[in-house]
Parts: structure tokens; C-alpha cells; sequence
């Protein structure tokens, strides 16, 4: 039987087969167990490189485009995230292997409080959750040298625009309608000055709005 650190190893080989360089985004992904981040049944398909349902709606992202938006963010391990759509938290649980802290927000209460709960589980002190509007940040928290949405939004949000740091703040983001095509952009800062640059096509969920936050 195939134990689950080798089939980690398999996954970050096969990424970085794909083009994938970076190799603390590599070693981040080869640690974190993503079967634990989906549904009992879908299991064997956990480490495919291939997005798979997580309910209510959502998915877990397609493992090679968790490396290349993590890799965009040009994170260290001084660096300070906000995560945008926490999910079942996998992506976080990788950006959470890098960085020295995550702030992630979802607005699906059963995602947000799973989610908490899989944090703790796996010690991961470095991560906060809540629950709430992504769209509007985390006000309080900000400014922030990196921003991660894994959802797609029709626009660039204004919210987390002004709350990207004004000293060479990052932020990911797809841009774009569900069922057109999206853009996966890397929007960077300094001072009022923004520059938008293409990465790729993706397929994102629609980002969400209108949920009342609290901390969870």
C-alpha cells in the first residue's frame, strides 16, 4: 500500500514535471496530506492534479494552480497572508507551510467552522479563521503584502485593493464570470499605483458576498 507522504511526493513531482520551480511551494505541497481536505469519497482522486467537489457549491482547487498562485505571491517566511475563501483549507494549509501567518475568510459557515476545526487538529498555529464577506477583507488586519482569492470576482474588489500594502503589496486574484472564461491576474502596489499582469486562464467559483462576519 502507497502511504500518503509518497503520494504527496508523487504530486510534487508530477507539478514540478508541469513547470512548477519553486521549490517551497513544492516542499509545502509534498507535506500537506490533501485527501484530508476532501470528502471520504473522492479519496482516490485526491492527489490527481484535478479540482474536485467539496459541497455546498465549492471545490478544492486543482493542485497545480494552488502552486502557481502561491508561487505569484512571492512569499517568504516572514510573510503575513490574506487568504480570500478558505474552503475546505488546503490551499491555506500550503500557504500556512511557507509563510509565518495566514488570515483566511469564508463566508460558508459549514466550510469555515470544518475548516477551523482540521486547523487545530494539525497544530497549524499559524492560521486564523473567520467568517464572513471575503469581498471586504479584514480591515482591521490590514494593510497586507499578500492577497489570495480563490474565488473569481466580475471585478478587481475595491476593498482588498486598498487594503494590499502600499510598499510592493501582491495580491492573486481571477478576475471573471463563472461559466466564461477567467484570468488569473497578479496585481502588485506601490503607493496609489497598481499594475495588473495575466498569469493564466483558470475556473473559479463565483466569489461570494452579502454573509454577516464574526470570528469563528
Amino acid at each position: 500500500m502507497i502511504s500518503a507522504m509518497a503520494t504527496q511526493n508523487r504530486l510534487s513531482q508530477l507539478l514540478r514535471d508541469q513547470g512548477v520551480v519553486d521549490e517551497a511551494v513544492l516542499a509545502a505541497i509534498a507535506a500537506v496530506d490533501r485527501a484530508l481536505f476532501v470528502p471520504t469519497g473522492f479519496h482516490d482522486q485526491a492527489f490527481d492534479d484535478t479540482p474536485l467537489p467539496i459541497g455546498f457549491g465549492q471545490t478544492i482547487s486543482q493542485p497545480y494552480v494552488v502552486a502557481t498562485m502561491t508561487a505569484a505571491l512571492n512569499l517568504t517566511r516572514r510573510s503575513h497572508v490574506l487568504e480570500i475563501g478558505t474552503g475546505s483549507g488546503y490551499q491555506t494549509a500550503v500557504l500556512a507551510g511557507i509563510c509565518r501567518w495566514v488570515r483566511t475568510v469564508e463566508c460558508i459557515p459549514e466550510l469555515a467552522h470544518g475548516a477551523a476545526e482540521l486547523f487545530d487538529k494539525l497544530d497549524l498555529r499559524n492560521v486564523t479563521t473567520r467568517l464572513g464577506d471575503g469581498a471586504k477583507g479584514w480591515l482591521e488586519a490590514a494593510p497586507f503584502e499578500h492577497i489570495l482569492v480563490t474565488a473569481a470576482a466580475a471585478d478587481f474588489p475595491a476593498a482588498l485593493l486598498d487594503q494590499l500594502s502600499e510598499d510592493g503589496g501582491v495580491m492573486v486574484v481571477p478576475i471573471g464570470d463563472q461559466g466564461r472564461p477567467q484570468t488569473l491576474y497578479r496585481v502588485s502596489r506601490q503607493q496609489d499605483i497598481y499594475r495588473y499582469e495575466k498569469l493564466m486562464q483558470v475556473r473559479f467559483v463565483p466569489l461570494l458576498d452579502g454573509y454577516f462576519s464574526r470570528s469563528v
